[in-house]
């Protein structure tokens, strides 16, 4: 019996799972295709003549990038592609550059002006996502007023992008298992990380100090620049959130149209974000379990909280005795957990989730890897789609301050434990990502969200969103003033694309006619 396909949904800012292996994150990419038309429906060479007027307005010593030519040449199957030039270190706008690429998908109708999309992460391809679901994300009505454009931004994929080990080093580092509740399994993970930590300074060079989300805004600002659009239009999903309240924040005058979906709380740290994903993760996994109960062919049985501890006792016997996958691969706790997480991103995907679980209280862990795989952004042929898991941990590094004192992050565990009982903890010693980052933050702490623009902004929030909870869009809401929150009452990881159509006809009303909805409006 083949796997169900999952319809996948932008990436989140997950919490740095173990399940991956060290360095690692669980997330979930978009894939699915379709075809894209220029705007005249031609296959040639586009050039980006800067706007004087918008040009004129660019930050001192940056004018040179602000005024760039930018040719935009097909590609992707009648889709254009650009690199736009950016400062590697905006205080050294005369020094090194880098280019980050981006993708368009011309508008079907009389065109506004440009939507700039990224689909969370840190570390997703906004690129990618455009180019795989622009079409079946977005509606006919957004797609007929604007341009989609997809970048990735510094430090992914195609942009300048963190490089550290190769794919057959990916598979052994998620094959390995980690006790670092014990003082020997945490100075092991914390020699891996230190060894992985070390080849990407290496291959990745200079830049890996500059990927922080502060440098990503001011790019954002170069790109709303070289498509000629005086304001920025920008969809945000969960990490794009975060990446689109920086740059509200950095440039409230340049905000045109904002849509933030699966906020994040920018007022929060490392340790409180992580908590918050914890207690949505188990809330999302109850919801799956009572769903599942419902069904003809559920392995679960008896009540929810009995299905739940069904769930926890594979998890337990699978970290007491690790099974190996049909093709030979080693699954222990941590990566059948990081294959659990994953179709909880949407409850489209949890038919997928009910047949792993069904193989392996039967013994086989294969269908539940492969999930884990689908996380990793890892074909069926070994190779690696994606350089996020490694984007993920190099940018949250520079964004937050985490520690990696060994007794507070065993306190950690324990508050993550009493929070999340079934997966709390492998999202615990998340710390030790960071501790022999070669790089210092870029954000000293944690900072709220400042808005002072005229234009109004739209947070949108699921209730049952695993990755970014509810509560956290009404905190960024808040924070920014000038703003609605429009909440979805759905299970998954973001509502617009997936929900139903009181968020598409509000979003798309917002973003098309300007139109904001109420404030509180609830789907």
């Amino acid at each position: 019996m083949s796997t169900p396909p999952l319809t996948a949904r932008p990436r989140s800012f997950a919490a740095a799972v173990r399940a991956a292996g060290a360095m690692a994150a669980v997330l979930l990419l978009t894939s699915c295709s379709f075809l894209g038309l220029s705007k005249d429906g031609s296959q040639g060479n586009s050039t980006g003549q800067a706007d004087p007027s918008i040009a004129a307005e660019a930050p001192e010593g940056l004018e040179e990038f602000y005024s760039q030519q930018v040719v935009w040449e097909p590609c992707e199957d009648k889709m254009q592609c650009a690199k736009v030039k950016v400062p590697l270190d905006y205080a050294k706008p005369d020094g090194e550059t880098i280019e980050i690429a981006a993708l368009k998908i011309a508008s079907t109708g009389k065109k506004q002006g440009s939507l700039m999309v990224n689909p969370g992460g840190p570390g997703a391809s906004g690129y990618d996502f455009v180019r795989d679901a622009g079409v079946s994300n977005f509606s006919d009505k957004v797609r007929a007023n604007f341009d989609l454009v997809g970048f990735d931004p510094r430090g992914v994929k195609r942009s300048a992008p963190v490089t550290c080990l190769t794919d057959k080093e990916r598979d052994e580092a998620r094959e390995k298992i980690y006790a670092p509740e014990t003082d020997a399994g945490l100075a092991t993970m914390l020699a891996d990380n230190k060894a992985i930590v070390q080849k990407c300074a290496q291959k990745t060079g200079p830049v890996l100090g500059h990927i922080d989300t502060v440098s990503a805004a001011k790019d954002l600002d170069v790109l709303r620049a070289v498509v000629n659009d005086a304001k920025l239009n920008y969809a945000g999903f969960s990490y794009g959130t975060f990446l689109g309240s920086t740059y509200a924040s950095l440039f409230p005058d340049k905000v045109g149209r904002m849509l933030l979906d699966g906020a994040i709380d920018p007022s929060l740290g490392a340790e409180e974000l992580t908590l918050g994903q914890a207690k949505a993760f188990e809330k999302s996994l109850r919801a799956y379990v009572e769903h599942c109960l419902q069904q003809e062919g559920c392995p679960l049985s008896g009540t929810v909280d009995d299905g739940v501890q069904q769930i926890s006792d594979v998890i337990q016997s699978v970290i007491a005795t690790p099974r190996a996958a049909k093709d030979g691969r080693i699954v222990g706790g941590n990566a059948f957990v990081s294959g659990l997480i994953v179709p909880l991103y949407a409850n489209e995907n949890w038919p997928a989730l009910t047949q792993a679980l069904d193989a392996a209280m039967k013994g086989d862990v294969s269908l539940m890897l492969r999930l884990a795989d689908l996380g990793a952004n890892r074909n069926s042929n070994g190779k690696y789609t994606s350089n996020t898991t490694f984007a993920f941990s190099a940018i949250n590094c520079l964004d937050y301050p985490m520690t990696s004192d060994p007794a507070a992050m065993r306190a950690e565990e324990q508050q993550l434990r009493a929070a999340s009982p079934t997966l709390g903890y492998f999202f615990a010693y998340g710390g030790t990502n960071c501790a022999n980052w070669p790089y210092k933050n870029v954000r000293a702490a944690p900072e709220a969200a400042e808005y002072t623009g005229s234009a109004p902004i739209v947070v949108v929030g699921t209730t049952g969103d695993p990755a970014t909870p509810v509560e956290w869009a009404s905190a960024l809401r808040k924070q920014l003033g000038n703003s609605s929150l429009l909440t979805w009452k759905g299970q998954g990881h973001t509502a617009y694309g997936r929900a139903n159509n009181c968020i598409r006809d509000a979003v798309d009303s917002y973003l098309v006619d300007g139109k904001e909805p109420a404030d509180n409006t609830v789907c």
